[in-house]
């Protein structure tokens, strides 16, 4: 049992472990959860080793992918197993560390292992040198399960580690792996742009109460197609034939190209060189490969230099004519350069890059599977990889259940009642299956009249007729004036504009036909967009958010040619939150209860990071705070951080900010925080609650002395591997997901924190994930059942949906802030420089970019949106 049964552990480290607490309320019953259970550990020693692999001569500029050292690693295990290893297994994670069940040299000692490696049929001499860094005492494992006072994740992090290599080294035999996910070619469906989507699985080991789990789950993920380069960047380019990049290589193509290639790994194969050789992308050269030159001494002319186009030396050298001259080359290592012709993509090889509308519409489908199916194949996948017939599990202690998938206890919270406005049909509704219907209903509040507004077309006037559009524009405004939001201007004026010319000069002359009394600023344009072009959207709304200070409605304009109902009705919620209003609320004793009868602010906190290969962006810190007593207004502040800073600077100026907000909306000071914290991830809760609490508390106390309202601070995790399974008739029956309410936090959650899972949303398709939450301070001191229907409850007041969010909101309008803030920061570039480098004599970094923030001295910086949006829901 645990020692904490009754529901109160003792504190930990930093400002206090709040006490583990489990729910009581709603209706119980059992779900599977995607955990087997780990029912035999090792409880002893585990020895950790430095790893460091050379190359017996030379030496490295950088460590090899990971797919290289593991092969040399394992070859080495192989090779010295019984003479040097004394058959004892080690398990590697292909960097820089090892685990063994064993000791296997003096913990002074070096130990020194041989190895000779073939690769492309070139074998090679190499030094793996292992020295005992750690011993890791796996009884902690033990004690953190059983709630022991004081210990954290960190604490027990080496022994998961140790034990998550051991699994995966059995996998690695099946699958290709990388870190903790392993995929199958065997199940794979090809996509757009030379890529294709693989299916596969995760393992790790999770301390749950009182019992270790392995955490088993469905996975997908895009690879490289191997074969030929050239066919794959016709792909890519969407071009008919090669023929088209004749002397038509624009810096646009360039960037798409250096976004494909950007960290592949590519063989070259033509007559002169035996086998294959690899080699990875460093740029492209600037000029075609039959008018790029450099000097050249032919080896059959010993002494004489003359300069050669890079075509001509292929020619003259392995007497290659290239079929495609007029294309760029790929520069190498030591500005080697190669015909994209003569290149092939390796296998197993990982897109890192950010998918395309295509790309991602194929992955969601790929990954869309019912829930019976997902589990059906954690269970086949399981009886395929037979971990406890492993001797390499064996050696590391591990055995695991032979039962499969873990039930765990979980309860069913009911849904709250909803409140609409007056003259609705019914006015208190209670969703249904996390859903309801606005026919008939009418909105809980309406914005400020819209008086002054217009609409800018930035699509061909022939697709869309004057008339047509005056037809949407009527049927909208009919919608909106039904559902209680009044729209006063039914013949807004109309303007066409050119989506290829000034955006900004567009929306001004949009602005201009507004019939405006003096000293008056439109209040809101209806953009209406040609495609889903993302660099016009982006445009558009850093032109309102920064330069007009006007509210913008943006759609598009296959939208236009006819006006669907159900379309109009989510343009007037979008419209309505806008101008202040609100859809729907939570009945005001109910809320007031949950909140023990206090003022509450409620803050989300968001940090989003740069994609891969943008490492000069700025990351960006969204925090958004309620404005009014029902938590459905928010105002949004945007920080911009150093990039991959996880921690909020400026927090406290943030929230100070939220506070007055708060005092100008209500007339009166919170007495509660409750603030939602995104994007943090186990190991840093410590760090980032101690020192954003503080802030939190300063910003309260530079207020107004000895202001000290009550605070709860709650952990976010969206992206975790848990999922569980309905058993019996308790599921959904459209889709087979837990039903909305499902709460668990027994068994498979954390055995020191207070923490729950929640499903607070009724899935539409494929396999639904809950939302991890953890309670990591308390001073209003919630019970479980208390925060945990809070959570749930507040996810019914999303302002512009009629169903109840996955997310709760604070911190899903957090995430739509974030999302903007490319639209503020549309001056700072896409991630690529300009495409031409004079200096370097070829295309740079394969598309990379050396951009660095406006102001590096002054990276964390409050961006500020026009003073006629602040305080606004813009973000919607």
């Amino acid at each position: 049992m645990s020692t904490y049964d009754n529901g109160s552990p003792p504190g930990g480290s930093g400002l206090g472990l709040v006490p583990k607490q489990f729910g009581k309320a709603g209706r119980p019953q059992k779900v599977i959860a995607n955990h087997i259970e780990v029912t035999k550990y090792m409880k002893g020693e585990i020895f950790q080793y430095d790893v460091e692999l050379t190359p017996e001569e030379g030496q490295f500029t950088k460590l090899p992918p990971p797919e290289f050292t593991r092969a040399v690693f394992d070859q080495g295990m192989r090779l010295h197993r019984q003479a040097k290893l004394g058959n004892t297994p080690m398990v590697y994670d292909a960097r820089k560390i090892a685990y063994a069940p064993r000791r296997i040299c003096g913990p002074t000692e070096t130990l020194r292992l041989d190895v000779s490696y073939a690769e492309d049929g070139r074998a090679r001499k190499y030094i793996i040198q292992l020295r005992e860094a750690a011993i890791v005492d796996t009884t902690t494992l033990t004690r953190f399960v059983e709630g022991t006072h004081g210990m954290e994740v960190a604490d027990i992090q080496p022994a998961l580690t140790a034990l998550d290599l051991a699994l995966g080294a059995v996998a690695h035999t099946d699958m290709v792996g990388f870190g903790r996910s392993f995929f199958t070619r065997a199940q794979s469906m090809p996509t757009a742009g030379g890529l294709e989507l693989w299916q596969g699985f995760s393992f790790s080991v999770r301390p749950g109460v009182d019992r270790l789990y392995l955490n088993v789950n469905t996975a997908v993920t895009a690879m490289y197609t191997p074969g030929e380069l050239l066919g794959a960047l016709v792909s890519v380019l969407d071009l008919r034939d090669v023929a088209q990049l004749r002397g038509n290589i624009s810096p646009q193509t360039v960037r798409e190209m250096g976004s494909y290639l950007r960290g592949m790994v590519l063989y070259l194969r033509h007559r002169g060189i035996r086998g294959k050789r690899k080699f990875t992308i460093k740029g492209m050269t600037s000029k075609p490969l039959d008018t790029e030159s450099f000097e050249w001494e032919d080896p059959d002319k010993p002494g004489h230099t003359e300069t050669v186009t890079i075509a001509q030396y292929y020619k003259r050298r392995y007497n290659i004519e290239l079929r495609y001259p007029f294309l760029p080359g790929l520069v190498g290592r030591k500005n080697s350069v190669f015909p994209i012709e003569l290149c092939e993509i390796g296998e197993n090889q990982r897109y890192k890059g950010k998918l395309n509308e295509r790309q991602t519409a194929d992955m969601v489908r790929f990954a869309c599977r019912k829930p019976a199916d997902n589990l059906n194949r954690i269970k086949d996948v399981m009886r395929q990889l037979n971990f406890n017939a492993s001797p390499l599990v064996k050696a590391f202690g591990l055995e695991l259940s032979s039962s499969g998938p873990a039930e765990v206890e979980s309860r069913v919270l009911p849904a709250p009642r909803l409140v609409h406005g007056e003259g609705s049909r019914n006015a208190h509704v209670v969703p249904a299956d996390g859903a309801w219907n606005m026919r008939d209903q009418r909105v809980l509040a309406a914005g400020s009249p819209l008086k002054y507004w217009g609409v800018l077309i930035l699509a061909d006037r022939r697709r869309l007729a004057d008339n047509m559009a005056q037809s949407f524009v009527t049927a909208l405004v009919n919608m909106c004036n039904t559902m209680g939001s009044r729209i006063e201007d039914p013949r807004p004026p109309i303007t066409y504009g050119n989506p290829n010319a000034d955006i900004a000069n567009e929306m001004r002359r949009a602005c201009g036909a507004i019939r405006l009394p003096p000293n008056t600023a439109p209040q809101m344009l209806l953009v209406v967009l040609p495609t889903t072009n993302a660099q016009v959207y982006q445009t558009v709304k850093n032109c309102a958010y920064t330069t007009l200070g006007i509210q913008t409605q943006c759609m598009q304009a296959k939208h236009m040619q006819r006006a669907s109902p159900q379309y109009c009705a989510n343009l007037c919620l979008k419209i309505n939150a806008k101008l202040g209003g609100t859809t729907q609320g939570l009945e005001p004793p109910h809320l007031q209860q949950l909140v023990h009868r206090k003022p509450t602010l409620f803050i989300g906190c968001d940090v989003t990071h740069p994609g891969p290969g943008e490492q000069h962006r700025p990351s960006i810190a969204s925090v958004v705070g309620s404005v009014d007593f029902m938590g459905l207004r928010y105002a949004a502040t945007l920080i911009q951080l150093p990039s991959r800073q996880e921690l909020v600077g400026k927090l406290q100026e943030a929230v100070i900010r939220h506070l007055k907000l708060f005092f100008r909306g209500t007339k009166t000071k919170p007495l509660h925080i409750v603030f939602y914290r995104d994007g943090v991830s186990e190991t840093q809760f410590n760090q980032v609650r101690d020192r954003e609490l503080i802030e939190i508390q300063r910003a309260c106390s530079s207020v107004e002395k000895g202001y000290r309202p009550e605070i709860t601070f709650l952990a976010v995790l969206k992206r975790h591997n848990t999922r569980f399974f309905p058993m019996g008739r308790d599921g959904d029956r459209r889709t087979g997901n837990c039903v909305p309410g499902t709460v668990v936090d027994r068994a498979i959650t954390s055995p020191t924190l207070f923490d729950f899972y929640l499903y607070s949303h009724g899935a539409i398709q494929g396999t639904s994930r809950p939302t991890h939450y953890y309670v990591l301070h308390n001073d209003a001191k919630f019970t479980a059942d208390e925060i945990q229907q809070l959570t749930y409850h507040l996810c019914y007041t999303y302002a512009i949906c009629t169903r109840s969010v996955s997310l709760v909101p604070p911190v899903y309008y957090a995430h739509r802030v974030a999302d903007r803030a490319r639209c503020h920061l549309v001056d700072m570039g896409v991630g690529f420089e300009d495409a031409a480098s004079a200096t370097s004599g070829y295309y740079g970094g394969a598309g990379t970019s050396t951009r660095q923030p406006d102001d590096p001295d002054k990276a964390t910086r409050i961006i500020k949106t026009h003073d006629r949006l602040d305080g606004s829901m813009y973000f919607m």
